[in-house]
């Protein structure tokens, strides 16, 4: 979807200011332009296009089906679907915003939020030709197991008043309310500007300071790292993976070619999958922005059940695979 953007930064970056292809600078710079360019355009289409689309949509009953007897459900659809979007966990916040200004009941947006950055189409045909249909199979299951339990955590415990950002009751044109005046499109589409121009408002800076921090260990943090400290059998090695994948930032894709090279370092699958999942889940950056959407004990909450979960998966993964 954005390949023009990446050839357009190397552009910019490499051709352009000179920099050396490789470079610590210049590939956390290449990080820094592009992922901070794609975030931005994710939050003005989806939230503009969420915001214009919940006023023509029956939001009540959407709401209804997701929060009453079809829960369950609800967090499942909201899992699967984010595995076939292809964000990273930075990328996925937009969409989340939107589900949130539509009123989607919280646990359900955290189950999209969680699975979205886990894999999509391209990430499982990576992770097939690498490591065969078997690990791709429990890998899928572990990773939707993950985003419907902790969605279902999450929304059980009643955090609604833990988000930060003003979600607006904006009637749909199916409300069957005889006070209702229907907007023009005209009005609908300003509207939705103005919404979506504070909402920008409120996040840019910290999708700045996110990504740069994410920029800088792209660019700095050495590929080794992980593999000098949990490498190996030992049972702390899952707990150690996910706790130094924390402060990195990486989507699946651009992580799986090190777990495969972690894997045959002689790392356990399940230790190198932990750390793939929880840099790809739970990172600082993506922190970074959800502090302006949500507040810290919120985020705390949901970084230790995907954490917790995660190191749970790694130890299972290599009692199975070793």
């Amino acid at each position: 979807m954005f390949d023009w953007l990446i050839k357009l930064s190397s552009i910019l970056v490499f051709d352009k200011l000179g920099f050396e292809e490789g470079s610590h600078l210049g590939e956390a710079l290449h990080f820094f332009i592009y992922d901070t360019i794609k975030i931005f355009i994710l939050i003005i289409a989806i939230v503009y296009i969420v915001t214009l689309l919940r006023s023509y949509l029956p939001l009540d009953k959407i709401r209804d089906y997701l929060s009453g007897k079809h829960k369950f459900i609800g967090h499942i659809f909201a899992s699967i679907f984010g595995m076939t979007t292809p964000f990273c966990s930075c990328s996925a916040i937009p969409l989340f915003v939107g589900f949130l200004q539509a009123r989607i009941p919280l646990g359900v947006t955290f189950s999209y939020l969680i699975s979205a950055p886990l894999g999509d189409a391209v990430v499982l045909a990576m992770m097939f030709s690498i490591f065969g249909l078997k690990i791709t199979l429990l890998y899928i299951a572990f990773a939707l197991t993950i985003a419907i339990v902790a969605g279902l955590i999450i929304g059980a415990m009643n955090l609604e008043k833990e988000i930060l950002i003003e979600v607006k009751a904006i009637d749909s044109c199916c409300s069957g309310s005889k006070e209702y005046k229907q907007d023009s499109f005209k009005e609908k589409l300003f509207e939705a500007f103005e919404y979506t121009k504070d909402i920008f408002k409120k996040l840019y800076i910290y999708v700045i300071i996110g990504i740069a921090i994410g920029a800088f260990i792209h660019g700095y943090i050495p590929s080794d790292f992980i593999e000098k400290y949990a490498g190996g059998d030992v049972w702390y090695a899952p707990i150690v993976a996910v706790v130094m994948a924390v402060p990195m930032y990486s989507n699946a894709a651009g992580i799986l070619p090190l777990v495969e090279v972690l894997t045959q370092k002689g790392v356990l699958m399940g230790t190198a999958l932990s750390f793939m999942m929880a840099v790809v889940a739970v990172s600082l950056p993506e922190a970074m922005i959800l502090k302006r959407v949500m507040s810290l004990k919120l985020i705390t909450i949901f970084f230790s059940i995907v954490a917790i979960a995660i190191i749970c998966i790694g130890y299972i993964f290599n009692y199975l695979i070793g």
